[in-house]
């Protein structure tokens, strides 16, 4: 089965690893926060014991984003661990030390911000389809989750927005360059490009949308001014003959009822010396005051 679009990103982004511990750890906090439902909660710490060692269920419905939390504990952190059931014991100075998510803590530095997004993708976020529409989400279950957040894609520029929908608080992202600044930012590279061709074939689909529409309008425009123009000049014709007209009206009155579908410029062109079109459009509009003084 074909992964959605959203679904490709997370496994791209499974297969970053940041270089440094301290990313290491924050992109774990973001793990452990948004895996472990049960317990933890943005900047709070009133669970963690003195002392002794807190145990973190990881609830992930993504078994390799649980994976990957193990990976980065076994290469960084010598603790006990059951991947079998999502088990992981820390002690409780480490974990205030190195894994609560604290903007004046372990998130300080931007390359800490850039690998907690990152995680917190992994576990709760999710985006459209980009050829359909442009939308990144983050589903928060805690509104202190959707306030940091927030405050992190903030501090890349990024104009991110919670809304309330029913349970969750869903910080979210809708215009394609924040989109596209946030993958970059999570390290999602090869999904980045993926995205800007989707942007660049709708952007050009649009363009071709609106340039048809306009010479659509534009057609229709002419050939309506086109049919009343023909119609003053029949009435002019049926009432009075067209061989009253002055000289240069009756040329372009003849013109126009030989050459109906012409443009202003192409009836112009026809004239002996040529016309532009704001003569044309001259004489053609004096045609119509007289057919409309006859109507009168």
């Amino acid at each position: 089965m074909a992964l959605s679009f959203s679904g490709e990103v997370k496994e791209e982004l499974l297969k970053q690893y940041a270089s440094s511990a301290h990313c290491i750890y924050a992109e774990l906090s973001a793990i452990i926060l948004f895996g472990d439902r049960r317990r933890m909660k943005a900047g709070n710490m009133d669970f963690l014991p003195e002392n002794g060692e807190i145990t973190v269920f990881l609830n992930a419905e993504n078994n390799f984003v649980r994976q990957k939390a193990f990976t980065l504990c076994k290469k960084n952190i010598n603790i006990k661990d059951d991947a079998e059931r999502g088990i992981l014991t820390f002690s409780a100075e480490f974990m205030k030390e190195h894994l609560m998510p604290d903007l004046n803590g372990i998130l300080k530095e931007q390359c800490c911000k850039r690998a907690f997004l990152r995680g917190a993708y992994l576990c709760i976020g999710s985006m459209s389809n980009p050829g359909k529409s442009y939308h990144l989400e983050f589903d928060c279950i805690d509104e202190g989750e959707a306030d940091l957040l927030q405050e992190l894609t903030a501090a890349f520029d990024i104009p991110a927005k919670i809304a309330r929908r029913k349970k969750y608080f869903v910080v979210y992202v809708k215009e394609g360059s924040a989109i596209c600044d946030m993958l970059n930012i999570m390290g999602a590279h090869v999904s980045l490009m993926d995205f800007e061709n989707h942007r660049i074939v709708k952007e050009v689909r649009n363009s071709i949308n609106r340039k048809v529409n306009c010479e659509t309008a534009n057609i229709t425009k002419t050939v309506n001014a086109a049919a009343g123009q023909v119609k003053d000049i029949t009435l002019i014709q049926e009432r009075m003959g067209l061989s009253e007209l002055p000289k240069n009206l009756r040329e372009i009155a003849q013109l126009r009822l030989e050459y109906q579908e012409a443009t202003l410029q192409e009836l112009g062109e026809l004239l002996t010396p040529p016309v532009g079109k704001s003569g044309v459009n001259h004489r053609l509009r004096k045609l119509s005051e007289i057919a409309e003084s006859m109507r009168k």
